[in-house]
């Protein structure tokens, strides 16, 4: 996988940042392509400090991954020989929580794929993103819930957050294993 990670806040992601990912994400694909890979391709809008709401998220998502899909055509990728690995569409870390319940933020993450992700790309993977473990399940199956009959398989990559509670839990010594598990 690649990714790129973007930031949203006072003047970005700005146009050259998500033009050059955009740009890397899709030399990546092409080359994984060109030596029979199968590229994961990871925009991501990292959860970071901000005030902005899910509207400017959802805005800035659909700006950065409308240009990544512009470039996997430029770049000749086969789209249906690919699996995209973005971020939800989740608050800055300061606003107010109440405008991002599960259920706002599963519309927002669909309205926003809806519009700029074609069907031919065979699965959406969703990253963590900052996450723990319950909160990135839960809005999974919120947005399984919202689109139902979605174009893409939607499944999840939570790798840090479904293993960092047992990681810590274990803490590399023997005699936790049981607990870990």
């Amino acid at each position: 996988k690649w990714r790129a990670v973007l930031k949203v806040g006072h003047g970005m992601p700005s146009e050259r940042a998500i033009t050059d990912n955009a740009h890397g994400l899709a030399r990546y694909a092409s080359i994984c392509q060109e030596h029979g890979l199968v590229p994961i391709v990871e925009p991501e809008l990292t959860l970071s400090p901000g005030d902005y709401g899910l509207d400017r998220a959802a805005r800035e998502t659909e700006r950065v991954l409308s240009r990544v899909i512009a470039a996997l055509h430029a770049n000749d990728v086969v789209l249906e020989a690919m699996l995209l690995k973005p971020s939800m569409v989740l608050p800055g870390l300061d606003a107010v929580v109440e405008d991002a319940s599960r259920e706002q933020v599963a519309k927002y993450t669909v309205r926003s794929l809806k519009r700029v992700v074609p069907p031919a790309i065979p699965g959406i993977h969703f990253l963590s993103g900052g996450m723990g473990s319950e909160e990135a399940t839960q809005n999974l199956q919120a947005v399984q819930r919202e689109c139902p009959d979605a174009p893409w398989r939607l499944s999840f990559s939570f790798g840090r957050a479904l293993q960092d509670a047992v990681l810590k839990q274990w803490a590399g010594k023997a005699e936790n294993v049981p607990a870990a598990q």
